[in-house]
């Protein structure tokens, strides 16, 4: 029997870093965001405090 085309294993790694690279990228932006959320809110409620409750 003869064998068909051999499969192109290259690129298919080629894209399978590229796409864990931006899985990556994207899941380290949201810690990113959250951290940065947190602590607007921690200040927030920090000032909040402070002020007697009046914003």
């Amino acid at each position: 029997m003869a064998k068909g085309p051999e499969k192109n294993t290259k690129n298919k790694a080629l894209h399978t870093k590229l796409l864990n690279r931006k899985k990556a990228k994207i899941q380290e932006e949201k810690k990113e965001r959250a951290l940065r959320l947190k602590a607007l809110v921690a200040k927030m409620n920090e000032k909040k405090n402070n002020d007697g409750g009046v914003i």
